[in-house]
């Protein structure tokens, strides 16, 4: 039987100085030569209030422009979302950032995220490596940027982000239950803090029922300033979507197009538990299997 005492110290122990930082990847004359030609086929413009209006021929090189133009307004919430996501954010900020790291690594293996990577359809792989090469073309035309911890982006990294908000289910973890179960605490059966419920929310108002006979969309998602980034995304193959984007994503979470528009709320509910369901054939039609 495994003494999780012994277990978490060694845990512990892995975080805080197990794991080297990520390894720089020495960008070649030719891998430069192929992020420049990439960048070629995009176009940003700026509006008068700075925001990023992305133009490219695929969804892929938009997906480029977007990542690269987020990270000329803030590299640094870009990258941090990744430590946070991927665990590494103790090696930037020390021993009070290892259990969100530990936290981070019950979620987040590597080696899992690489390998559905892998399983992806080639039209996702095509966005995310179009997402890394557009981050990984930002650090080496600005070289005077110098990143906490991760200096390539991978583009299994991407899949580290569970929703298109920042953190999700994992939130509901306390930290400081963490500690107090792996820790220092004397009573790991204390139950955590209580929490005042919260959560997004927004409202669809069809025409009919507007003063002015045009549809309404009100999002409020419950951040601070600055917590996403805004954008226009359009590309020749049909792409067209304006709103805003959790920093290191490359869609619209919350926005609109010449159609329609969407929003997405965050609460206590637990939304990315996977299930197997089994479908069995009766004289009556199709079910799921119950029980």
């Amino acid at each position: 039987m495994i003494n999780m005492r012994s277990l978490s110290a060694f845990v512990l122990w892995v975080l805080a100085s197990g794991l080297p930082q990520m390894a720089l990847a020495e960008v070649t004359h030719d891998e430069r030569e192929r992020l420049a030609l990439r960048a070629a086929r995009v176009e940003i413009q700026r509006d008068n209030w700075g925001i990023p209006h992305i133009y490219g021929q695929t969804d892929a090189d938009v997906v480029f422009g977007t990542i690269f133009a987020q990270a000329e307004d803030d590299f640094g919430r870009v990258e941090r979302n990744y430590m946070v996501n991927l665990g590494l954010l103790a090696q930037a900020e020390g021993a009070s950032a290892i259990y969100s790291d530990l936290r981070a690594r019950f979620y987040a293996d590597p080696a899992k995220l690489k390998l559905q990577f892998a399983k992806s359809p080639v039209w996702l792989k095509d966005l995310m490596i179009a997402w890394a090469d557009g981050l990984n073309y930002y650090l080496a035309t600005h070289p005077t940027v110098s990143p906490k911890v991760i200096t390539h982006f991978e583009p299994w990294m991407a899949l580290s982000f569970t929703e298109g908000s920042i953190g999700g289910d994992i939130e509901n973890i306390e930290v400081d239950a963490l500690e107090a179960f792996y820790g220092k605490a004397q009573n790991i059966d204390a139950k955590p803090k209580d929490k005042l419920p919260g959560g997004s929310n927004g409202f669809a108002i069809a025409p009919k029922n507007s003063a002015t006979g045009h549809a309404l969309l009100l999002i409020n998602p419950h951040t601070t300033h600055y917590f996403r980034a805004e954008a226009q995304m359009v590309s020749g193959a049909g792409l067209n979507a304006y709103g805003a984007i959790t920093w290191g994503q490359f869609f619209i979470y919350q926005g609109f197009n010449e159609h329609n528009g969407w929003m997405h709320t965050s609460d206590s509910g637990d939304a990315i538990d996977e299930y197997l369901e089994t479908i069995i054939k009766t004289d009556k039609g199709l079910f799921y299997k119950y029980g």
